[in-house]
């Protein structure tokens, strides 16, 4: 038997890597003479770099950046030969600032620019780009800055920082100082929002809140960022899909940068080979933390889901919780299999991960041969 092992990290509790692996312990453990890929995944959040770098081969380099309020940080990326696969969460994440410190009026994706600009300097001409989990609502401005473009005032001054609370003055954009390197660069960003750049479904208004945006502010960030569409010629790329993805760096990725916007399983599905994996495979296993309408929408779960069904295999959901709404991935022809019983404490679930998945594994595979 060949069983594919395919999920995603487990927020809180497991990496994908570390999941992959305790699924085939589980697979040992009932059939010991089986055969099992491990194929880690991701949607273009947590475990993203991690994913495809593992999948390349590549190797992980290290890079001088700031977080989303400038302070400086060290961020990780992976490398191989021309290709890189970054993210940003790792400089301007959500996650790098403390919930005290949080302020996105004073937020920027400057460290991201950083970031490529370290990649371009190592002859880097295909990036792989994460936009999940950022802490920003600056419109990519300081990923621009960084990278040598020039925001400029009515008088011809330059806006800096490009942070929100100043963005409001940008009167003209110099795009000729932008790094040279970016002409021949190829760049795919993981986004699985549809959100445009403004409006009742822009960034602002949906995303605003969970990075810290109070209700009073987002008229006035949702103004920032039109105005920013506006001044710089780019109102048709606001009013796209995907525009309000990460603050708005959906929309100066696609304006500025040329960048393809592309679902977030599909990206890191196609990087790391999961349709040849999946290729004459016997079973697929994936699975995330907690399973729920959303999932269905475009999550790992689901991604792999699609690709075994296309491929005609059997798919098994692992999920630590399953929610209401999750049947969505039954009618996708996948099976959801809970890891633990819902009595079981959220702590220890998370604490015994590793342990649980591959019992739950395990316990499916002896029942699934008991019946035949």
């Amino acid at each position: 038997m060949r069983v594919v092992a395919a999920p995603d990290s487990f927020k809180e509790s497991m990496t994908a890597r570390q999941a992959a692996l305790a699924m085939e312990r589980g697979v040992h453990t009932a059939l010991p003479r089986a055969q099992v890929c491990c194929v880690p995944m991701s949607d273009g959040g947590e475990g993203f770099v991690d994913a495809v770098t593992s999948a390349w081969g590549a190797r992980t380099v290290e890079a001088s950046s700031t977080d989303a309020l400038g302070r400086p940080v060290r961020a990780r990326y992976g490398l191989a030969g021309e290709r890189a696969v970054m993210d940003v969460a790792s400089c301007a994440g959500l996650e790098l600032v403390a919930p005290d410190d949080r302020d996105v009026m004073a937020s920027t994706t400057a460290g991201l620019g950083l970031l490529v600009r370290d990649a371009l300097s190592r002859g880097v001409r295909r990036i792989l780009l994460g936009i999940g989990g950022s802490a920003t609502n600056d419109c990519g401005m300081g990923m621009l800055t960084a990278l040598g473009a020039r925001l400029l005032d009515s008088q011809g001054r330059e806006v800096a920082p490009a942070c929100p609370s100043l963005l409001g003055a940008v009167d003209s954009s110099d795009l000729s100082g932008l790094d040279p390197a970016l002409a021949g660069t190829q760049i795919e960003a993981a986004c699985d929002v549809t959100n445009p750049l403004t409006g009742p479904c822009g960034a602002t208004a949906v995303f605003g809140p969970q990075k810290g945006v109070r209700e009073a502010q987002v008229a006035e960030l949702d103004a920032v960022l039109g105005h920013l569409a506006e001044v710089t010629g780019q109102q048709q790329v606001a009013r796209e899909a995907g525009a309000g993805a990460a603050g708005g760096l959906g929309f100066a990725l696609r304006a500025f940068l040329g960048a393809r916007l592309v679902p977030g399983t599909e990206l890191v599905a196609r990087a790391v080979g999961l349709e040849e994996a999946v290729r004459g495979a016997d079973l697929v296993l994936t699975g995330e933390g907690s399973v729920d309408a959303q999932t269905a929408a475009g999550k790992t779960p689901a991604g792999v889901a699609q690709v075994a069904r296309a491929a005609g295999v059997p798919c098994v959901v692992f999920a630590g919780r399953i929610r209401p709404g999750a049947g969505a991935l039954e009618e996708m022809g996948a099976r959801l299999v809970p890891i633990v019983d819902e009595t079981v404490a959220v702590e220890q679930a998370l604490r015994e991960g590793p342990e649980n998945l591959a019992r739950a594994v395990a316990r499916y595979l002896e029942a699934l041969r008991a019946d035949r």
